[in-house]
């Protein structure tokens, strides 16, 4: 029994001092992050799911200030002005409007790439790895709703630069996303339109607003 509670006392020692070097490290991903006027991320996208034969590779761009996004991704560009979002499709010649989008609960803006972690997951640290001479730290993260679709994610960050370098999710049903970031770019000089959706450009587009 004495040998028992001292693997015991040693085991949960281990996993509070894990937890708790994971939430400093996540922590500091995330002052870092609020420190920047605006940030370009250039990533690639990977969906998998071995089981169904499938993976789909595509690549993408995004550029934040604030609650203020540009997302380019499989020939869609979604633009939010920080209260309407504006997905502009040229294959189709269609855009569609959403207005009074909150991005408090905006679940889908890019981002929440950035501080999704803060809420609704408990965390540890992983496995550390080299890539291309990068220290990359992973802090595992699984869901604490029981009923979520998302089996736990992978975050890897740059150990440095304290910038999240990929997130790996894997899904309940087996399909894993993993979305890497090629370039991460800070205060950068934006043009004032950047954000700001022009309909002269789009007058021979269908035009599909939704409430």
């Amino acid at each position: 029994m004495k040998k028992f509670l001292t693997v015991l006392l040693i085991t949960l020692s281990v996993s509070s001092f894990a937890q708790n070097n994971a939430k400093a490290l996540l922590n500091e991903v995330s002052a870092k992050v609020k420190t920047y006027d605006n940030i370009s991320l250039d990533f690639k996208y990977t969906l998998e799911n071995l089981s169904e034969n499938i993976k789909q590779e595509t690549k993408g761009d995004v550029v934040m200030q604030g609650d203020q996004y540009r997302l380019n991704i499989l020939g869609i560009t979604s633009l939010f002005d920080g209260k309407t979002l504006y997905n502009i499709s040229t294959e189709d010649e269609e855009v569609t409007i959403t207005s009074n989008i909150d991005p408090e609960n905006d679940l889908i803006a890019p981002s929440k790439m950035l501080s999704f972690y803060e809420d609704g997951y408990t965390y540890k640290l992983d496995i550390e790895q080299n890539i291309n001479g990068r220290k990359i730290q992973y802090v595992k993260l699984t869901p604490i709703d029981s009923n979520s679709e998302i089996k736990n994610i992978l975050l890897g960050i740059d150990a440095q630069t304290k910038h999240i370098y990929n997130l790996i999710q894997v899904g309940e049903n087996g399909t894993k996303t993993t979305l890497t970031v090629n370039s991460f770019k800070t205060n950068e000089p934006l043009s004032k339109t950047l954000f700001t959706f022009d309909g002269n450009k789009y007058k021979d587009y269908y035009i599909n607003k939704l409430d």
